[in-house]
């Protein structure tokens, strides 16, 4: 199977299964000398891991991150950094009467029909337990921004209930089981997915990401974009439906005069009245945050028998056991952060690669 890795100068290939021994990543491109422990890359995947909350899948695991190569005495030596994450908490049998049939939803019949094989224990390849392997990826891409620029997610909407924008806190992100910034809304969620967990269904969810801190300049027209590049990341990952960037799909509502985000001269700089855009015009950073949003879609595995067909065409009803999300977007918030970050950090050595 190709096409496991994303990235120009800043380059990750990611491996594994959600079923076997391990997954991790490679990072290839990270600048030497930079600082790096095991530590600092386990915060974001502590993030991410299941199990901690009854809004998440029950399965257990540590993420505990190991680094196999590429640090020498707690620094970057810019050689291929490679990253590994065990499994410790795989339950195949909950796939053993599955594995002879399509769920509908997954990637089931796209993976068997292209390869004419497909690992079935938690869908393989196509799990969203590859994620943990980006996350870890998206600290050390952080390490490359340095702190001058903060990369933050929120959940802000979850079925049809969105958060009051008014209320938006990054500080309540950390207080409550959605990262969600508004602390009212998160209380109605529990209710909600209480609800849906119980029916054994799910729901689907949006998330939003700020970057702030971003240089002006990042990215190249005309088909090596930053918003081009973000859109992408943000669609690969598992269960991603749909992106926009800034006012995105709210844009088609608006008149040229509501959309032009008007310009002005502040402390002799060039500063924005709006930012419609997302901070990116041209496909070129403005300095303005980075704003980007993107749709998940209900997880696919629910006990509610739905038609589909067997491995030798017949026609059959299925239905899936075993332990998954109710709400899958919940832990996409920091796997949206880190593709955002490792994005950012590619077309940061880009940028100076093309300009100095």
């Amino acid at each position: 199977m190709s096409h496991n890795s994303f990235g120009h100068l800043f380059r990750v290939t990611t491996w594994g299964e959600s079923h076997g021994p391990a997954l991790g990543c490679v990072v290839d491109g990270m600048p030497s000398r930079i600082p790096l422990t095991e530590a600092e890359i386990q915060v974001f995947l502590d993030k991410r891991k299941p199990g901690q909350s009854r809004f998440t899948t029950q399965r257990r695991e540590a993420d505990a991150v190991k680094i196999l190569s590429g640090v020498y005495e707690g620094l970057t030596t810019g050689t291929p950094i490679s990253l590994m994450i065990e499994n410790t908490d795989q339950r195949s049998k909950d796939y053993s009467e599955i594995a002879k049939s399509f769920r509908p939803g997954h990637a089931d019949y796209t993976y068997q029909v292209k390869y004419g094989i497909r690992d079935p224990r938690g869908g393989g390849r196509s799990s969203a337990r590859e994620t943990a392997a980006r996350v870890a990826a998206g600290a050390l891409a952080r390490k490359v921004l340095g702190e001058g620029v903060q990369v933050r997610g929120a959940l802000v909407q979850i079925g049809k209930r969105a958060i009051d924008r008014s209320r938006w806190d990054w500080a309540e992100v950390d207080n409550n089981p959605f990262f969600c910034p508004d602390a009212e809304t998160a209380k109605l969620w529990e209710e909600d997915l209480d609800r849906i967990r119980k029916a054994g269904s799910s729901i689907g969810a949006v998330i939003e990401l700020v970057a702030t801190g971003v240089p002006a300049g990042l990215g190249a027209p005309l088909y090596g974009k930053l918003d081009s590049d973000l859109a992408a990341a943000l669609m690969s990952i598992n269960a991603v439906k749909g992106v926009e960037i800034g006012a995105g799909f709210a844009a088609a509502e608006l008149t040229g005069e509501e959309n032009a985000d008007e310009m002005h001269m502040e402390n002799g700089q060039v500063a924005f009245s709006s930012n419609k855009a997302g901070g990116i015009l041209g496909g070129i950073a403005t300095g303005q945050d980075v704003v980007a949003r993107f749709a998940v879609k209900p997880t696919s595995s629910i006990l509610t028998p739905r038609h589909s067909v067997t491995l030798d065409g017949q026609d059959t009803e299925i239905l899936t056991k075993g332990r998954h999300d109710p709400c899958v977007g919940i832990r996409a918030v920091p796997v949206g952060e880190a593709m955002m970050a490792c994005v950012l950090a590619d077309h940061l050595l880009r940028h100076r690669g093309q300009v100095g």
